[in-house]
C-alpha cells in the first residue's frame, strides 16, 4: 500500500481499534490461478504491545481450506470510513479555482502467515469470541449457547478455523491532513451538511486533524 508520510498511521491502538470496529476483512492469498480474495470477519487477539493474530473460520468446502493446510502468506485488508471530497468545500475554489476532487479513506493492511486450524475446541472458542464481540452492545445478546448443542456441532463440522499471525501492520488515514486548517474545516462542514453514508464518521476524523 502506498502511504505518503502525512497519511501514515503508526498508532498500534488506532490500528487495532479499526480492526475491531470493522472486522469484515478482505483476505488476499496467492493461488495457482492467481490472486484469491475472500471476505471474512476476523477477530483480533492481541496483548499489550503485540501486533496480534487474526482468527476466523471458513467453509470446509472453500479451496482456501486446502491451500492453507501448509502455512502461506496472506494479506488481510480492513476498511474504515470513506467519503468523496468535493472541491466545492474548499475556500481555494473561490480564491483561485485550482482545486480537484479527492477521496478520503481509512485502511489497515495486516500481513502474515495463514494456517488452517481443524480443532473443534479452538473453533468453538473462536465462534464464541467473535459472536460475543459483535453482540456486546445488544439489549438481549445472542450467544452460541442459545442454540442446541447438536445443531451447533452439525454446522461446526462444515467449517474450519483460520489464523493469521501478523508480521507487519500498516495503516493509512487519508483524512485531509495535507490541507491547510481552513480547508479541513470546510471539508468537515461539507461532510456534515451532506450527511451521506459514512460522512459523519469521516467528518469526525477530519476534525481530529484540524488542530494540527
Amino acid at each position: 500500500m502506498y502511504i505518503p508520510s502525512s497519511f501514515r498511521q503508526d498508532d498500534m491502538a488506532a490500528l487495532h481499534q479499526l480492526m475491531r470496529d470493522r472486522p469484515l476483512a478482505t483476505l488476499v492469498t496467492g493461488s495457482p490461478d492467481g490472486p484469491n480474495a475472500n471476505h471474512i470477519p476476523l477477530q483480533l487477539v492481541a496483548g499489550p504491545g503485540s501486533r496480534g493474530v487474526l482468527r476466523g473460520h471458513i467453509a470446509r468446502a472453500n479451496p482456501l481450506a486446502r491451500e492453507a493446510e501448509r502455512p502461506l502468506q496472506a494479506l488481510a485488508i480492513f476498511c474504515g470510513p470513506d467519503s468523496y471530497i468535493s472541491p466545492s468545500w474548499y475556500p481555494e475554489k473561490v480564491e483561485h479555482g485550482k482545486v480537484v476532487p479527492t477521496w478520503n479513506y481509512v485502511a489497515v493492511h495486516a500481513r502474515g502467515s495463514l494456517r488452517v486450524v481443524d480443532d473443534p475446541h479452538w473453533l468453538r472458542e473462536q465462534l464464541e469470541g467473535l459472536t460475543g464481540q459483535q453482540e456486546a452492545g445488544a439489549l438481549t445478546p445472542w450467544s452460541v449457547a442459545d442454540a442446541s448443542e447438536d445443531f451447533i456441532e452439525k454446522l461446526s463440522a462444515a467449517i474450519v478455523g483460520i489464523e493469521l499471525s501478523i508480521d507487519t501492520l500498516e495503516g493509512k488515514w487519508k483524512v485531509s491532513q495535507n490541507q491547510r486548517r481552513v480547508t479541513r474545516e470546510g471539508v468537515a462542514d461539507g461532510l456534515r451538511e451532506r450527511a451521506g453514508d459514512g460522512d459523519g464518521d469521516m467528518a469526525a476524523l477530519v476534525e481530529s486533524a484540524i488542530g494540527d
